[in-house]
């Protein structure tokens, strides 16, 4: 899967994946959605984004997932 508005530039915010270049972290973008805000919030908060990029910010942070072996959670 491609992903078109995911940069990863090691010479901006230390190569973490960004959005479009902009110094606006994927990780940013999923927590704010996992905070429940929604979609219009987080384009009020980041003027610079459109719907495209907080639904590719979702999918490229779902495939990282699908990529790496998570750490075993106790349940208590």
């Amino acid at each position: 899967m491609a992903f078109e508005r995911i940069t990863i530039d090691p010479a901006k915010m230390g190569g973490v994946p960004c959005i479009r270049g902009l110094r606006i972290p994927v990780a940013t973008v999923v927590d704010m959605v996992a905070a429940g805000m929604t979609t219009e919030e987080i384009l009020a908060d980041f003027p610079d984004l459109d719907r495209e990029d907080i639904a590719e910010a979702l999918r490229y942070a779902s495939a990282a997932l699908r990529e790496r072996q998570l750490p075993q959670v106790s349940g208590q």
